[in-house]
């Protein structure tokens, strides 16, 4: 893992989810795979792997370039600008 110079601009604590699940999966009647919480606002979207890729439609609408896995007893981070785990 690498530090990058985005995951000093997050707010900490880190921000409350805002949900259980990936709202826009639930809208569209999709099963989200994979949770991810933005580590700027705490929306919860679902992985790549979903067929519809929430998360990453969050960072192409907002620039929030940091998430982590929202999945039991995962911690990692992602970065969407560096492209590489933090």
């Amino acid at each position: 893992m690498s530090e990058c110079a985005h995951v000093a601009d997050l707010p900490r604590p880190e921000p409350v989810p805002l949900g259980r699940t990936c709202p826009e999966c639930l809208e569209a009647g999709t099963h989200p795979v994979q949770l991810r919480l933005c580590l700027t606002c705490g929306h919860v979207g679902c992985c790549d792997s979903s067929p519809l890729r929430h998360a990453t439609g969050h960072f192409r609408a907002t620039g929030h370039p940091v998430m982590r896995s929202f999945e039991p007893g995962e911690s990692w981070r992602w970065c969407f600008e560096d492209g590489s785990i933090v």
